[in-house]
């Protein structure tokens, strides 16, 4: 058996499983936002449950609309807040950040656990060795009051990334280099194990960038390699880690994805840095190092928001805050910001944007026409300078 296989196999109490398999599998952590945990609340009291499986075990994270963008955002809200009183669940309400990045820093992603999540990216607890598969609402509704899933065992295959990434290339311009490759359907229903020199000597925060993005690619399940052997799996590919450029994935697809030179000069008009892929401190200071002592093209208009108030906290020690301020940007509180397509910051038609986050489908970020390029904290910065799409190896020769 593979690492995933094994890990299926342990929780569900079998000696082996394999691909194909189909199998009932206990849960070792629920989460949902204020999205769609007001969805599975409502499926939940549909099917009349008496009360959740073990209140422990499930997390509601307030992130994609706080401050509440609207009426019915508000009432989202509460839904979640009333929930929470009649059953004693865990509830994220003050601000504390994006529901995976919370999630990760309160100790709640443990190695081998199974993760349950009413979000396409809960994949990011791969990072952590962790089995989590994203669900819709009324499935989340079923595991909140049983503690199981039903799941198919699915197909292993490994990317391997050897070497080390040149200086000026991210995390993010390698998974944005797989799902290209790949395509956003080349891991439908199939698990993905990261592994290779380059990805087990990456810090946390780089493996949750990698980890959040599989489901880009179509990934049921995003793994990081942990350090114990891998198994058998269903195919491999190895990738050259000092043979990437940095990437940049184009209108109107994550998966289309090309050299950044290929792009370089392309105005744009708001650059937005953070969310649950890059909204870390690591990737804070890479745009900071970048901005201080320059300003913002008067084009741009770019928004800083860090995944989480801890991650803020630190922005404030370090002094980045003032380095983004004196630069010209807006700083927004933790949480999903633009990226959801909520508030805070949304795209005219008119309008171009270089951003951090995941995705760049039509009307992701506002307007169906206007046009986002997804890209490193590094190009982001570096574009927000000069009012139009830069390569940062023309820039500062590579340095990191």
């Amino acid at each position: 058996m593979n690492i995933i296989e094994q890990i299926i196999a342990q929780k569900a109490g079998r000696k082996k499983v394999k691909a194909g398999d189909e199998l009932s599998v206990p849960v070792d952590l629920v989460l949902a936002h204020d999205v769609t945990g007001p969805m599975a609340i409502e499926q939940f009291n549909k099917i009349g449950a008496a009360r959740v499986y073990d209140k422990d075990k499930v997390a509601f994270v307030i992130d994609h609309n706080i401050p509440s963008s609207s009426v019915d955002s508000r009432r989202q809200h509460n839904i979640l807040r009333d929930f929470h009183r009649q059953t004693g669940v865990k509830l994220y309400q003050r601000g504390e950040g994006v529901i995976h990045q919370v999630a990760a820093e309160e100790g709640l992603y443990k190695k081998g656990d199974i993760v349950v999540g009413a979000d396409s990216h809960t994949c990011t607890a791969g990072a952590f060795g962790a089995i989590a598969i994203p669900v819709g609402a009324t499935e989340l509704a079923a595991v909140m009051a049983l503690g199981t899933i039903d799941m198919e065992v699915p197909h292993a295959f490994l990317i391997k990334v050897e070497g080390t990434l040149r200086p000026g290339v991210y995390a993010k311009d390698l998974i944005l280099y797989i799902i290209g490759k790949f395509g956003a359907h080349g891991f439908t229903d199939k698990a993905v194990i990261f592994s290779g020199d380059a990805i087990v000597n990456m810090s946390f925060e780089e493996k949750m960038t990698i980890a959040n993005m599989a489901i880009e690619a179509g990934a049921m399940i995003g793994y990081v390699d942990q350090g114990e052997p891998i198994g058998a799996i269903a195919g491999t590919c190895v990738i050259q880690a000092s043979d990437l450029e940095p990437q940049i994935a184009c209108p109107y697809s994550p998966d289309n994805v090309k050299l950044v030179k290929e792009v370089e000069g392309t105005p744009i008009t708001q650059v937005v840095i953070g969310s649950c892929t890059n909204g870390r401190i690591s990737d804070l200071e890479i745009a900071a190092g970048v901005l201080k002592d320059k300003s913002i093209s008067d084009a741009v208009t770019m928004i800083v928001i860090p995944a989480s108030k801890r991650i803020a906290e630190q922005m404030e020690q370090k002094n980045l805050t003032k380095i983004f301020r004196d630069a010209g940007a807006i700083i927004a509180n933790p949480g999903c910001g633009p990226c959801f397509g909520a508030h805070q910051g949304l795209l005219s038609a008119e309008d171009t944007a270089v951003s951090t986050t995941n995705r760049n489908f039509p009307g992701r970020m506002g307007h169906k026409e206007a046009k986002v390029y997804l890209a490193s904290p590094r190009v982001a910065a570096e574009s927000a300078i000069a009012g139009s799409i830069v390569d940062p190896k023309n820039v500062t020769s590579w340095e990191g």
